[in-house]
């Protein structure tokens, strides 16, 4: 009995395949999670790129009415194309400094369930810097996207993808936006 049990112990038959089947696991895992973080990282950068695109549209005018506002929603949407635009939110606001010093919203259109801010109402949130003088302007341009992997294997709950652009107006010093959108 002890001579089978030492050839046993000297036997290094099947080595390879004990360390295969413990390392294949977290090498297909790796795998898997390399592909859809690069897919991650390329919906970031179509989110990001319809964002700055409707912001971009929108300042080559000096005014925009709702049938070209959903138009350039649309352009976007075809941007984030091969992705699916099911759970794409987009909102274009204009922001004006008042004659009280604060940046307040001239108007606002949105697609994709997020809502427009008022009319009138103080705009939270712009970098310092950006507009500080009464009358500029600056357009604010959101995407947001709720990216899911279509394998679902690593990041099986998806990943909320987010960009904000700031755009000063090109042809005026404000935009004239639709009355609604």
């Amino acid at each position: 009995m002890r001579g089978v049990l030492t050839g046993l112990r000297r036997d290094r038959r099947g080595v390879s395949t004990v360390e295969f089947a413990l390392l294949a696991p977290v090498l297909i895992v790796l795998y898997f999670g390399v592909g859809e973080l690069c897919e991650g990282m390329m919906a970031q950068r179509r989110v990001a790129h319809s964002a700055a695109a409707i912001g971009d549209l929108v300042t080559q005018n000096t005014s925009v009415s709702a049938s070209q506002m959903s138009d350039i929603f649309s352009a976007a949407a075809i941007i984030l194309q091969p992705f699916p635009t099911n759970s794409l939110q987009q909102r274009v606001t204009s922001v004006t400094v008042n004659a009280q010093g604060n940046p307040a919203v001239d108007w606002s259109c949105a697609t994709g369930g997020l809502a427009p801010y008022t009319v009138g109402s103080t705009y939270r949130g712009l970098p310092s810097g950006i507009v500080q003088n009464q009358g500029e302007s600056v357009v604010v341009s959101e995407g947001r996207y709720k990216w899911s992997s279509p394998a679902n294997y690593v990041v099986p709950g998806g990943i909320a993808l987010a960009q904000t652009s700031y755009f000063q107006p090109r042809q005026s010093g404000t935009i004239t936006g639709p009355q609604s959108c």
